[in-house]
């Protein structure tokens, strides 16, 4: 469940982008004619975002009603339905594209993570996030990946160190680097560090890290450096790792690999809202009634 609080702003910044000083297009709408539409999946996927999705038209006009029809992780095919909105059709309509910017991009990253995750389930290799994250969007992307089957590498700065390449080269190596951060550092934090050579890998393994990436390693030096570190740091691939290579990446032995992809430049899942009917409001009715 997505804790809808904590987007308000969010959603308020998606909507104030979209709309402006207003929707030029919808003045042709009187505001009191009410409207159904449906929201309706286009292609297979994995469907990611109901809800705050539904907070979109909410927050547009809190008299729309909304019927989800189905959860977020629910595999969808063209044609399946996926929420009933009722309510102004002024509003739905200013409501509709900033919805399912946010419905199609969440669903990209759940659909993405869930092939990749499918592909090497009987190994046990976790598939995770990076820090390739939109601005503004990580929380949600990170969320999207766990409703496809993943898991959420660091969130930010703050809560996990990684060393890579550059930390060494300004510090002196990587092991000034590990030494230097140990000093900075509580014992409740874990230590990852990059590494892309087998050098590097046993130069990590003396400094005691807690987890060592592989970088762009060549498939074979993977092999060799599981055999390596044997248990003694949990391991990472990461770099360039897609549909074709994943499981062969995985079947070296590691134990986790990142995918920069699955938020940086994954492709949405393709939704629309469609308008079923249009009439008066209840309200005109009765305006038009207490005046005969």
């Amino acid at each position: 469940m997505l804790d809808l609080f904590q987007y308000e702003d969010l959603i308020e910044r998606a909507l104030k982008e979209d709309i402006g000083t207003g929707d030029l297009s919808s003045w042709i709408i009187p505001e009191d004619y009410y409207g159904e539409a449906k929201l309706y999946a286009k292609e297979k996927g994995i469907v990611c975002g109901v809800e705050i999705t539904a907070r979109v038209f909410k927050k547009v006009d809190p008299k729309i009603e909304t019927e989800i029809m189905v959860q977020d992780g629910d595999p969808v095919t063209p044609g399946t339905l996926i929420m009933v909105i009722k309510g102004s059709l002024a509003a739905i309509l200013r409501a509709e594209r900033t919805s399912l910017n946010f419905l199609q991009h969440l669903s990209g990253i759940a659909t993405a993570t869930r092939n990749l995750v499918d592909r090497v389930a009987d190994l046990g290799v976790k598939v995770t996030d990076t820090r390739k994250t939109i601005p503004g969007m990580r929380a949600l992307q990170k969320y999207a990946v766990r409703v496809g089957g993943g898991a959420n590498h660091r969130f930010g700065l703050y809560d996990a160190v990684m060393l890579k390449d550059n930390h060494h080269a300004a510090v002196g190596g990587l092991k000034n680097a590990v030494l230097k951060v140990k000093e900075k550092v509580g014992h409740m934090v874990k230590i990852e560090v990059e590494c892309e050579t087998l050098e590097q890998v046993k130069e990590a393994l003396e400094c005691g890290v807690d987890v060592i990436m592989l970088d762009n390693m060549s498939i074979e030096d993977m092999r060799i450096a599981v055999k390596m570190i044997d248990h003694r740091a949990i391991v990472e691939a990461s770099g360039g790792i897609n549909e074709e290579n994943i499981r062969q990446i995985a079947e070296t032995g590691v134990d986790v690999v990142s995918v920069g992809r699955l938020t940086h430049s994954v492709k949405a899942v393709d939704f629309s809202i469609v308008v079923d009917e249009m009439k008066p409001s209840i309200r005109k009715h009765l305006a038009c009634a207490s005046k005969i």
